[in-house]
């Protein structure tokens, strides 16, 4: 799936007006409760910490939510703001033990290579950071 997919369908499912949120390769979002400073090192951390699996542990645990808004799923993990979209076309078996494997593998790849996507910075711009 391409960058711009990707981002398009973030913008679709965080519609939220108030929220940053930081896009990574595989389709790894961190949302920024807090955003502060510089957003794509302030998720780089977060996912960082949050992203690689790790089975047997809380970082091997998913879940998963079947959209209503775009086609797809988006798999949770233990951390509440760090969310992996995994597109229509990508799993060959579409049940929820398969898209929330796959969707944890993406992750972990994005948790561990760490590439930038893109950036939605949506803090107020008149308020001095």
């Amino acid at each position: 799936m391409n960058t711009e997919m990707l981002t398009e369908v973030w913008q679709r499912l965080l519609a939220d007006p108030g929220k940053s949120w930081v896009l990574f390769e595989h389709g790894t979002c961190v949302v920024l409760t807090a955003p502060e400073g510089t957003l794509a090192e302030q998720a780089a951390e977060i996912l960082r910490e949050f992203g690689p699996a790790h089975a047997g542990s809380s970082a091997g645990d998913f879940g998963v939510i079947d959209l209503k808004d775009a086609e797809g799923w988006v798999v949770t993990g233990h951390h509440d703001d760090v969310l992996t979209y995994v597109g229509p076309d990508e799993p060959q078996d579409r049940s929820e033990i398969a898209v929330g494997m796959l969707g944890r593998a993406k992750r972990h790849q994005d948790g561990t290579e760490l590439h930038v996507v893109h950036v939605e910075d949506r803090r107020d711009p008149t308020i001095a950071r």
